[in-house]
């Protein structure tokens, strides 16, 4: 009794006494009075039976002649099962009434069997069906249990047996169905059995070795995992199939036990002696008071408590408790809302710092979770106050999500706190509820407790379960000094930039950042080694540049595995990491050398650097044999022919370093002759002088001259080599005697026995030039008078045509024939088909043409007065200009006859010119 005196007793339910409804007139509000002699009653699909509906309008039915002992009124169908007695005797009858259908305005009973065990007649004590309507089991007071299997409403689908034989009087059966297994429980007065249903001969268990009286027996719902509840004069006793559990120390007479919505219910005489029935526990025969008691079992509170005046039963019905009494009035016990009754308890549990309770009030009743954070937050505040830190952090852990995280964190910022606070915030990071503070202030609780295991622990979950900013995090352990942690995060979760800032600035392991960018992707590979490789190069300058090499070419991360499969490797610029080899002039041409090598597309940078680098080393060394080398090296990457278009930039560059042969073959590759030469001169190597002119004379001729008036200025003596270009300048007809003398006059070593040879020879080649000269002149002389001659004979006498042969066909010449005056006869069909004009002889033609377009272009120049004045002004030799324009015809006016003579003329007209350039054609 004293554990039951300890429950703490609330009010969840309002009593009220049922009213009759107002009638016509308005009136009621009369205590509502069923009709006396109510011997049994239960409740489901609306009603209480007899039959009183909401409405409280009350209808009867006869089902039986005499009396009606037990019914069961099933919850999800409308089948209603009696037992009661139709005559004198032990003669029960069980019906089955369809309570939807009629049968003369009654329900309509769909069977009737009798409730004998085989042939023994005895009475039936207790009454239960199976909401599948396959099962029905009836007790008896000689301690038999009937079973019905099939379908209960038809004779003809089901089986009738004995199932349980006893010397005790059974006081309570109920059915449990857990998944596909069904089982029995039977009380008797005595003990307690499991019966299963779902097996072939109906194996049993007995679970106990004391029973209960009749009605005080129930099945609780699945809140309490289905339990059979057992209430005896001492404890209330729960059950499992095969076990028995709990029991709550209940103390009195028990008459009625019932299970509603999570709630046990037990109505009780609270008296140490009271006359007994036939079995314990059954209905008294006095009017004392009675108790009824709801039990909340979950939280081990009472949730109603009051006193009535005989009780005939407790039914659930329209969601609210009906209470009968023998004097036929009914009471109504409704349950107060959720928000009601935690209002109604929370003051006074949380007066009485029974927060427990109240939680677990609050978890039964389902009250949201907004309430619930709320009651952890009071429970943690309590435990605060009171100096329980450690309890206090657990029920503030229980209002992450709700409470604000600050709430909680403002009160253990205090260093003595410290581990408490990393409990929630590791809470907080478990439920993803975490921001970039509250990574923060984790790692730091770590770091200053020192707890490696636990921060070792935090970072290194796996990539799923990852509830905080990495990079935060990061930051924070570097912060704090743990680099291995924060290299860790950063790799796992390919941070990459924060990886290499660790690795080089804080660790200083350049040997592993350079092998970590050796395994990323192409693209952050080359980000990195331009952002990071200077400080690399600065230290590990051979790997560095071996790593340059492979990502200029074929790069491929160093993770991935080679296979036909592989994709092709990228490459990137080699001229953007040249600045990369800053004072590492070695590695830079080891790396300049390899690109021009296996790449010879390399970009132009390349070729420009590697070539002002070798010229460096050229211009410093001091070791012969190496010098050499390295000059044969510059002038083979000249010779490449990568510097066409960069011509001036390779110029400069071998004349800053004094490389002269680079400087010489770059102007003969330019072209530059003249710049060679100057070179040369400026060198005073008069046989390299003679010898640029011997190779580039041909292209440009004023080398001779220019080489003339060199050594003509030298005071030294150079009559050989004065000789050799007088020579070549006599050959090529380079310059006027004259001008070389003018030019050879500036020399005080040179005399007249050096250019007496040159004299000597231009004036017979003169002299012999006049003499051909004349001869050409006579020769035309000649041919002028002949054709003169020519002409007189063509003016006075006439042409006779002898030809007999076609000058064409070579055949032999028959009418029509064309005659031209030029001496040639064609026939008139071989004439039209070959001559291209009808007026000129087609074998003379195209010499005719070659002088007429002379005439023609003579023509054009005569006109060009400003352009012979322009070169009479510039020219030295005015005279050979003169001369030039006067052999054109410039200065002649020639008259062309362009209207020529028909074919049939006999006489020629004026222009002998013509006439003898452009012979008339004569047909006859």
């Amino acid at each position: 009794m004293a554990a039951y005196l300890q429950w703490r007793r609330f009010v969840f339910f309002d009593r009220e006494a049922v009213k009759e409804p107002p009638g016509p007139d308005g009136a009621g509000g009369k205590p509502f009075v069923l009709p006396a002699g109510i011997a049994v009653c239960d409740s489901g699909r609306g009603s209480l039976i007899w039959f009183l509906p909401r409405s409280l309008q009350l209808t009867s039915f006869q089902a039986y002649k005499l009396r009606v002992t037990h019914l069961y009124q099933l919850k999800q169908h409308s089948i209603l099962v009696s037992v009661g007695e139709d005559e004198e005797g032990i003669n029960p009858l069980v019906k089955v009434w369809n309570l939807e259908k009629r049968d003369g305005g009654n329900p309509l009973c769909t069977r009737i069997f009798p409730a004998i065990p085989g042939n023994k007649p005895t009475v039936v004590s207790c009454l239960t069906v199976h909401e599948n309507l396959n099962f029905m089991a009836i007790g008896f007071a000689d301690g038999s249990v009937v079973l019905t299997k099939g379908d209960i409403t038809r004779d003809r689908h089901s089986k009738t047996q004995i199932l349980h034989e006893g010397s005790y009087p059974i006081t309570g059966l109920a059915f449990r169905q857990s998944g596909k297994t069904t089982h029995l429980f039977v009380v008797t007065t005595e003990n307690i059995q499991s019966y299963t249903l779902s097996v072939k001969d109906y194996p049993h268990l007995e679970l106990d070795t004391h029973g209960c009286g009749l009605r005080c027996s129930s099945l609780s719902d699945p809140s309490q995992d289905l339990q059979f509840i057992v209430a005896g004069n001492e404890c209330v006793y729960l059950y499992q199939p095969d076990e028995r559990g709990p029991c709550f120390a209940f103390e009195g007479q028990k008459l009625i036990v019932h299970w509603y919505r999570g709630y046990l219910i037990i109505v009780s005489k609270d008296q140490k002696t009271s006359p007994k029935s036939e079995f314990a526990g059954s209905e008294a025969q006095n009017s004392d008071k009675q108790i009824l008691n709801i039990y909340d079992l979950c939280n081990k509170f009472i949730a109603y408590s009051s006193i009535f005046d005989d009780i005939v039963d407790v039914l659930a019905e329209w969601g609210s408790l009906y209470v009968l009494t023998r004097d036929g009035k009914i009471h109504v016990l409704q349950e107060k809302d959720t928000q009601t009754k935690l209002e109604a308890c929370k003051s006074m549990l949380f007066r009485k710092n029974l927060f427990e309770m109240a939680i677990n009030l609050a978890k039964s009743h389902h009250l949201d979770s907004d309430g619930l954070s709320e009651i952890f937050r009071q429970y943690g505040d309590h435990l605060y106050n009171k100096g329980n830190h450690d309890g206090a952090i657990q029920q503030y852990i229980r209002t992450i999500g709700k409470l604000e995280p600050s709430y909680v964190i403002r009160k253990f910022l205090d260093a003595q706190r410290i581990h408490n606070l990393t409990a929630y915030l590791q809470t907080l990071h478990l439920q993803s509820l975490a921001n970039a503070d509250h990574t923060t202030l984790l790692l730091n609780c770590y770091t200053k407790l020192k707890d490696s295991s636990k921060l070792e622990e935090f970072i290194k979950t796996s990539e799923s379960e990852v509830r905080f900013d990495v990079e935060t995090a990061i930051k924070v352990l570097r912060q704090a000094g743990y680099y291995s942690h924060a290299v860790y995060l950063a790799e796992k979760h390919a941070h990459h930039e924060w990886y290499l800032k660790i690795q080089l600035e804080d660790i200083k392991n350049y040997q592993e950042a350079l092998g970590y960018i050796g395994k990323l992707p192409f693209d952050q590979a080359e980000s990195n080694m331009k952002r990071y490789g200077k400080i690399l190069m600065h230290h590990v300058p051979n790997e560095t540049t071996e790593l340059l090499k492979i990502l200029c070419t074929d790069y491929r991360p160093s993770g991935d595995k080679e296979g036909p499969g592989m994709l092709e490797g990228k490459k990137a610029n080699s001229e953007e990491f040249i600045p990369v080899f800053a004072n590492n002039s070695r590695e830079l041409k080891a790396f300049l050398e390899h690109m021009t090598e296996v790449q010879s597309d390399s970009p132009q940078g390349v070729y420009d650097t590697l070539l002002e680098l070798q010229l460096q080393n050229w211009a410093h060394e001091q070791d012969e044999q190496i010098k050499e080398k390295l000059h044969n090296e510059a002038i083979t990457l000249l010779k490449s022919g990568r510097f066409k278009t960069v011509f001036d930039k390779a110029l400069v560059l071998c004349q800053m370093h004094n490389f002269k042969d680079g400087v010489l073959y770059l102007y003969e590759q330019g072209k530059l002759f003249q710049q060679i030469m100057h070179y040369h001169m400026q060198n005073e190597q008069y046989k390299k002088v003679i010898e640029v002119c011997e190779l580039y004379g041909d292209q440009e001729a004023c080398l001779w001259e220019q080489a003339l008036g060199y050594f003509a200025r030298k005071e030294e003596d150079c009559k050989e080599y004065i000789a050799a270009v007088l020579k070549h300048i006599e050959s090529k007809n380079l310059m006027p005697p004259l001008l070389v003398v003018q030019t050879l006059a500036h020399n005080s070593t040179a005399t007249l026995s050096v250019i007496k040879d040159y004299l000597v020879n231009k004036l017979q080649k003169q002299s012999r030039q006049i003499e051909q000269d004349e001869q050409r002149i006579q020769k035309y002389r000649e041919e002028t008078m002949r054709i003169r001659q020519e002409i007189e004979e063509l003016k006075a006498s006439p042409k006779i045509f002898q030809k007999t042969k076609c000058s064409i066909c070579t055949s032999a010449l028959e009418l029509p024939s064309v005659h031209f005056l030029c001496g040639h006869s064609f026939h008139q069909h071989c004439f039209e088909s070959y001559s291209e004009s009808d007026s000129e002889c087609p074998t003379c033609m195209p010499e005719n043409r070659k002088v007429m377009d002379m005439i023609r272009a003579q023509e054009q120049k005569r006109d060009l007065h400003d352009q012979f004045q322009h070169q009479l002004k510039c020219s030295n030799d005015g005279f050979s200009v003169v001369a030039d324009y006067f052999g054109r015809g410039v200065f002649n006016k020639l008259t062309l006859i362009t209207d020529l003579p028909g074919r049939s003329a006999t006489t020629i007209e004026a222009g002998l010119q013509r006439e003898l350039l452009v012979p008339a054609k004569r047909s006859t």
